[in-house]
């Protein structure tokens, strides 16, 4: 039987979480999950080369065949989004780097993935995830079962027609962004 690991990820400057599983034919098993703290780091580049990082030392410890990452949402600033977007930048450039397939999943979509719907709190998504990964206890931080959500997100939207971003490499993202990349094309 065939296995599928997949580490998701929810970027942030403070807190990044992070859960990996295992797919075994049907059955999702919990791998990992946790966070790294960033709050303690200086400066806005520290934090970013942390998550560049960590997200490396993750792909090469437990190997996962794909990523799934939260996608930055506006809030109320637009610096913090521009900050998040560029940690998740960070985690998605270390997944090409080691040319890891990575798929963007608004929260949203993560929410309705996850409890049937988009408008779900943290707390009703880390209730779900303790019920269907028979967890013992959900973590303090809620950071680290938003990574986990993404990558049971991943998992139950594989193969679907969703409204969802993929990249298979850096020739793959430079083609599908080329305003995001001077010249357009590798």
């Amino acid at each position: 039987m065939t296995e599928t690991i997949i580490l998701g990820i929810d970027p942030g400057t403070n807190v990044m979480g992070f859960g990996i599983i295992v797919i075994r034919g049907n059955k999702m098993r919990l791998i990992m999950i946790d966070e790294l703290l960033l709050n303690k780091l200086s400066t806005h580049e520290l934090k970013l080369k942390r998550i560049f990082e960590k997200t490396l030392a993750l792909i090469d410890e437990y190997h996962p065949d794909e990523i799934a990452i939260e996608a930055p949402f506006f809030g109320k600033n637009v610096q913090s989004m521009l900050k998040l977007g560029r940690a998740q930048g960070v985690a998605m450039a270390a997944g090409l780097y080691r040319e890891v397939p990575i798929t963007e999943y608004s929260p949203k979509k993560i929410k309705m993935a996850i409890t049937g719907s988009g408008n779900a709190s943290k707390e009703q998504v880390a209730g779900m995830l303790k019920n269907l990964l028979s967890l013992n206890e959900i973590p303090k931080r809620l950071d680290a079962t938003d990574g986990l959500a993404a990558a049971v997100c991943h998992h139950f939207n594989r193969g679907k027609d969703a409204d969802t971003k993929s990249y298979t490499g850096w020739a793959a993202f430079v083609n599908q962004n080329p305003k995001k990349v001077k010249g357009g094309k590798i």
